[in-house]
């Protein structure tokens, strides 16, 4: 899917890690919502509080769930699903242009 259609953005910024993530949230008429956004090359840790699925749309990043040792890398086109009340590490490498759906 290229666009979101009959959906409310809200105007102020989400911007985390001094500038390092900067997203917006994007509410959907059923309720659900997503961020959109860029994390620039970095390496952060999130946490999460409900179950995310992390769309990849550019760039490239390595990704690592709490608890696990491997590092796995996504790039444009892939995606990823990390387990709510968790976190996860991100090693960017070139900037990520992401969505992120909440479950």
């Amino acid at each position: 899917m290229a666009q979101f259609d009959h959906v409310s953005v809200k105007k102020k910024a989400n911007v985390y890690f001094d500038g390092k993530c900067v997203s917006h949230t994007v509410l959907f008429p059923n309720g659900t919502r997503c961020t959109v956004g860029v994390i620039f090359p970095s390496t952060l840790t999130f946490n999460t509080g409900s179950p995310e699925l992390m769309e990849i749309n550019d760039g490239v990043c390595n990704v690592r769930l709490k608890d696990e040792e491997n590092w796995t890398t996504y790039k444009a086109g892939e995606k990823f699903t990390v387990p709510g009340n968790s976190s996860f590490d991100i090693e960017v490498i070139e900037t990520v242009d992401y969505v992120c759906h909440f479950e």
